[in-house]
Protein backbone atom coordinates (compact mmCIF):
# COMPACT_ATOMS: atom_id res chain seq x y z
CA UNK A 1 0.00 0.00 0.00
CA UNK A 2 1.53 3.88 -0.64
CA UNK A 3 2.03 6.22 2.02
CA UNK A 4 -0.88 8.05 3.05
CA UNK A 5 -1.02 11.73 4.74
CA UNK A 6 -0.05 11.45 8.38
CA UNK A 7 -3.04 13.31 9.45
CA UNK A 8 -5.46 11.13 7.38
CA UNK A 9 -3.06 7.82 9.34
CA UNK A 10 -3.49 9.21 12.42
CA UNK A 11 -7.10 9.50 12.24
CA UNK A 12 -7.62 5.98 11.26
CA UNK A 13 -5.45 4.69 13.78
CA UNK A 14 -7.32 6.34 16.58
CA UNK A 15 -10.73 4.86 15.09
CA UNK A 16 -9.21 1.42 14.67
CA UNK A 17 -8.32 1.38 18.67
CA UNK A 18 -12.06 2.63 19.29
CA UNK A 19 -13.84 0.18 16.72
CA UNK A 20 -11.63 -2.68 18.01
CA UNK A 21 -12.47 -2.14 21.33
CA UNK A 22 -15.76 -1.60 20.54
CA UNK A 23 -15.90 -4.68 18.34
CA UNK A 24 -14.03 -6.89 21.71
CA UNK A 25 -17.12 -5.74 23.69
CA UNK A 26 -19.38 -6.78 21.32
CA UNK A 27 -17.73 -10.59 21.30
CA UNK A 28 -16.98 -11.75 25.04
CA UNK A 29 -14.58 -14.52 25.11
CA UNK A 30 -16.22 -18.23 24.84
CA UNK A 31 -18.00 -19.51 27.83
CA UNK A 32 -18.67 -16.16 29.42
CA UNK A 33 -21.94 -15.74 30.59
CA UNK A 34 -24.15 -12.30 30.65
CA UNK A 35 -25.75 -11.56 34.47
CA UNK A 36 -29.82 -11.07 34.13
CA UNK A 37 -30.53 -10.10 37.72
CA UNK A 38 -29.15 -10.23 41.08
CA UNK A 39 -29.63 -13.41 41.61
CA UNK A 40 -28.16 -15.47 38.54
CA UNK A 41 -25.93 -18.24 39.06
CA UNK A 42 -22.21 -17.70 38.89
CA UNK A 43 -20.16 -18.95 35.75
CA UNK A 44 -18.73 -22.00 35.55
CA UNK A 45 -15.14 -21.50 36.48
CA UNK A 46 -14.75 -25.20 35.35
CA UNK A 47 -11.30 -26.45 32.76
CA UNK A 48 -12.73 -25.83 29.16
CA UNK A 49 -12.37 -28.38 26.94
CA UNK A 50 -10.53 -27.21 23.41
CA UNK A 51 -9.88 -23.70 24.75
CA UNK A 52 -8.46 -22.99 21.26
CA UNK A 53 -10.72 -23.78 19.09
CA UNK A 54 -14.32 -23.85 21.20
CA UNK A 55 -13.20 -19.86 21.28
CA UNK A 56 -12.32 -19.20 17.69
CA UNK A 57 -15.70 -20.70 16.77
CA UNK A 58 -17.08 -18.62 19.42
CA UNK A 59 -16.03 -15.73 17.59
CA UNK A 60 -17.07 -16.69 14.32
CA UNK A 61 -21.03 -16.69 15.04
CA UNK A 62 -21.10 -13.40 16.54
CA UNK A 63 -18.31 -11.44 13.85
CA UNK A 64 -19.75 -13.45 11.11
CA UNK A 65 -23.16 -11.30 12.09
CA UNK A 66 -21.34 -7.63 12.75
CA UNK A 67 -19.15 -8.04 9.78
CA UNK A 68 -21.62 -8.86 7.52
CA UNK A 69 -23.68 -6.22 8.76
CA UNK A 70 -21.37 -3.91 8.10
CA UNK A 71 -20.98 -4.88 4.59
CA UNK A 72 -24.59 -4.35 4.60
CA UNK A 73 -24.71 -1.17 5.88
CA UNK A 74 -22.87 0.20 3.09
CA UNK A 75 -24.74 1.86 0.71
CA UNK A 76 -23.55 -0.33 -3.75
CA UNK A 77 -22.53 3.27 -4.45
CA UNK A 78 -20.13 3.62 -2.00
CA UNK A 79 -18.98 0.23 -2.31
CA UNK A 80 -15.94 1.82 -4.27
CA UNK A 81 -14.81 4.45 -1.76
CA UNK A 82 -11.58 4.48 -0.75
CA UNK A 83 -10.34 7.04 2.13
CA UNK A 84 -7.87 8.10 0.09
CA UNK A 85 -6.68 7.18 -3.99
CA UNK A 86 -4.28 5.10 -2.68
CA UNK A 87 -6.00 2.72 -0.42
CA UNK A 88 -8.29 0.05 -1.31
CA UNK A 89 -11.91 0.40 -1.91
CA UNK A 90 -14.57 -0.87 0.49
CA UNK A 91 -15.64 -3.83 -2.34
CA UNK A 92 -12.15 -4.76 -2.24
CA UNK A 93 -12.43 -4.96 1.27
CA UNK A 94 -15.12 -7.22 1.50
CA UNK A 95 -13.46 -8.99 -1.32
CA UNK A 96 -10.57 -9.63 0.89
CA UNK A 97 -12.41 -11.18 4.17
CA UNK A 98 -14.26 -13.81 2.23
CA UNK A 99 -11.05 -14.96 0.85
CA UNK A 100 -8.95 -14.82 3.84
CA UNK A 101 -12.43 -16.90 5.32
CA UNK A 102 -12.35 -19.51 2.56
CA UNK A 103 -8.36 -19.87 2.97
CA UNK A 104 -7.71 -20.00 6.56
CA UNK A 105 -10.55 -22.47 7.11
CA UNK A 106 -9.48 -24.40 4.20
CA UNK A 107 -6.03 -25.09 5.23
CA UNK A 108 -6.85 -25.60 9.25
CA UNK A 109 -9.52 -27.76 8.45
CA UNK A 110 -7.76 -30.11 5.44
CA UNK A 111 -11.00 -29.26 3.53
CA UNK A 112 -10.67 -28.03 -0.10
CA UNK A 113 -11.50 -24.25 -0.36
CA UNK A 114 -15.00 -22.94 -2.50
CA UNK A 115 -14.07 -22.50 -6.08
CA UNK A 116 -15.30 -19.16 -6.08
CA UNK A 117 -15.28 -16.29 -8.88
CA UNK A 118 -15.60 -12.57 -6.85
CA UNK A 119 -13.75 -9.69 -7.94
CA UNK A 120 -13.77 -5.73 -6.30
CA UNK A 121 -15.96 -4.40 -8.84
CA UNK A 122 -19.01 -6.77 -8.36
CA UNK A 123 -22.38 -5.78 -7.45
CA UNK A 124 -22.75 -5.08 -3.64
CA UNK A 125 -25.20 -7.70 -3.54
CA UNK A 126 -22.73 -10.82 -4.71
CA UNK A 127 -20.00 -9.75 -2.41
CA UNK A 128 -22.12 -10.03 0.27
CA UNK A 129 -23.05 -13.11 -0.50
CA UNK A 130 -19.91 -13.91 -1.04
CA UNK A 131 -18.91 -13.10 2.54
CA UNK A 132 -21.77 -15.02 3.93
CA UNK A 133 -21.21 -18.23 1.77
CA UNK A 134 -17.28 -18.22 3.74
CA UNK A 135 -18.81 -17.61 7.16
CA UNK A 136 -20.84 -20.64 6.49
CA UNK A 137 -18.08 -22.75 4.59
CA UNK A 138 -15.64 -21.38 7.94
CA UNK A 139 -18.60 -23.01 10.71
CA UNK A 140 -19.02 -26.00 8.28
CA UNK A 141 -14.78 -26.71 8.04
CA UNK A 142 -14.17 -25.85 11.88
CA UNK A 143 -17.44 -28.02 13.03
CA UNK A 144 -14.80 -30.90 14.00
CA UNK A 145 -11.59 -29.00 14.87
CA UNK A 146 -10.31 -29.51 18.03
CA UNK A 147 -7.15 -28.41 20.14
CA UNK A 148 -5.36 -32.37 19.27
CA UNK A 149 -3.53 -30.73 16.60
CA UNK A 150 -3.02 -27.76 17.16
CA UNK A 151 0.98 -28.09 17.18
CA UNK A 152 0.81 -29.68 13.27
CA UNK A 153 2.36 -27.50 10.90
CA UNK A 154 0.76 -26.29 7.75
CA UNK A 155 1.70 -24.24 4.68
CA UNK A 156 -0.38 -21.13 4.50
CA UNK A 157 0.17 -17.78 1.81
CA UNK A 158 2.80 -19.63 0.21
CA UNK A 159 5.42 -21.73 1.49
CA UNK A 160 4.85 -19.24 5.10
CA UNK A 161 4.89 -22.88 7.66
CA UNK A 162 2.54 -22.12 10.25
CA UNK A 163 1.23 -24.46 12.79
CA UNK A 164 -2.54 -25.45 12.98
CA UNK A 165 -2.78 -23.08 16.36
CA UNK A 166 -1.22 -20.48 15.19
CA UNK A 167 -3.52 -20.21 11.79
CA UNK A 168 -6.60 -20.08 14.36
CA UNK A 169 -4.98 -17.29 16.37
CA UNK A 170 -4.51 -15.82 12.91
CA UNK A 171 -7.79 -16.18 11.60
CA UNK A 172 -9.81 -14.56 15.03
CA UNK A 173 -7.05 -11.63 14.62
CA UNK A 174 -8.16 -10.93 10.79
CA UNK A 175 -11.80 -10.73 12.05
CA UNK A 176 -10.81 -8.09 14.26
CA UNK A 177 -8.89 -6.25 12.06
CA UNK A 178 -11.31 -6.35 9.17
CA UNK A 179 -14.32 -5.47 10.81
CA UNK A 180 -12.29 -2.33 12.64
CA UNK A 181 -11.78 -1.58 8.86
CA UNK A 182 -15.27 -1.93 7.32
CA UNK A 183 -16.42 -0.02 10.51
CA UNK A 184 -13.86 2.98 9.99
CA UNK A 185 -14.97 2.76 6.06
CA UNK A 186 -18.67 3.68 7.42
CA UNK A 187 -17.53 6.04 10.09
CA UNK A 188 -16.31 8.37 7.14
CA UNK A 189 -19.39 8.14 5.00
CA UNK A 190 -21.40 9.05 7.96
CA UNK A 191 -22.61 5.40 9.18
CA UNK A 192 -22.42 4.06 12.92
CA UNK A 193 -20.94 0.72 12.22
CA UNK A 194 -22.88 -2.34 14.01
CA UNK A 195 -21.34 -2.03 17.43
CA UNK A 196 -21.51 1.35 17.77
CA UNK A 197 -25.67 1.30 17.09
CA UNK A 198 -28.11 2.09 19.94
CA UNK A 199 -29.50 -1.14 21.26
CA UNK A 200 -32.84 -1.85 20.10
CA UNK A 201 -35.98 -1.54 22.86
Amino acid sequence: MKKIGWRMAAVMAMLLVAEVAGAQQAVPAAGGSQATGAASAQPDMGPVANPVTTTVKTQLGRFSKIMVAAAEAMPAEKYNFKPTPEMNAFGHLVMHIAQSNNTFCAKISGQAAPDTKIAESDPKDKLVAMMKDSFAFCSTALANVDDSKLGEQLMLFGNRPISRGGALVALGGSWTDHYATEAIYLRLNGILPPTAQPPKQ
